[in-house]
């Protein structure tokens, strides 16, 4: 990461603990959750990393992962709607065009089935989607246009590292939290960088 070599280099888009922080929000809005679906499709998105990190810290949490590999429409119906047949469950969606092409679907099976969800692209909460915690992509691409600066003076990109995410956001739907019939703790309020309400 600090000297990638090569003729390469780079943003990472997120970090690696940040399937921890979704779970962790979850549990928090919703401290009885005992199950987590990882809902996305395995060829648009890195899904066995995601998975593996999932299922790594879920235990600490007192969650099980339920896999929900997915690629269309009415995959995302069928996953959706039989992981809802059991109690105490939520949705993580990590960021995924697939998702984000039916994200109105994905929504409105969250409400119907009561699911808090937390999402990885912020156009969900826009969406009337329950929480958004990722990448601060203004600041990433600040960050960006700094290393393009630095490349087209002459830096050799295998000698600059590889730039991790620095800064986050957390958007929270007090609106959607209410339809869901969830309470949102006023540490996760004080921690939202934006509140829809």
């Amino acid at each position: 990461m600090p000297r990638p070599g090569g003729n390469l280099t780079g943003l990472l888009l997120y970090e690696e603990g940040i399937t921890g922080k979704w779970l962790a929000m979850l549990k928090e809005i919703a401290p009885n959750l005992t199950r987590a679906a990882l809902v996305a499709n395995p060829k648009t998105t890195p899904f066995d990393y995601f998975l593996r990190s999932a299922e790594a810290l879920a235990p600490s949490l007192a969650i099980e992962i339920a896999p929900k590999p997915v690629e269309n429409s009415a995959d995302i119906q069928r996953a959706i709607e039989s992981f809802a047949s059991e109690p105490n469950g939520g949705l993580v969606l990590p960021p995924d065009t697939t998702t984000v092409v039916h994200r109105d679907l994905v929504i409105a099976l969250a409400a119907r089935y009561r699911l808090p969800a937390v999402y990885a692209i912020r156009v969900f909460v826009a969406a009337d989607g329950l929480m958004y915690y990722g990448t601060d992509f203004v600041d990433l691409y600040r960050r960006a246009a700094a290393f393009v600066d630095r490349i087209l003076r002459g830096a050799n990109p295998a000698d600059l590292p590889v730039q991790l995410p620095t800064k986050y956001e957390t958007i929270v739907n007090l609106k959607t939290a209410k339809v869901l019939g969830l309470h949102v703790p006023p540490s996760l309020l004080v921690r939202a960088d934006e509140v829809i309400e």
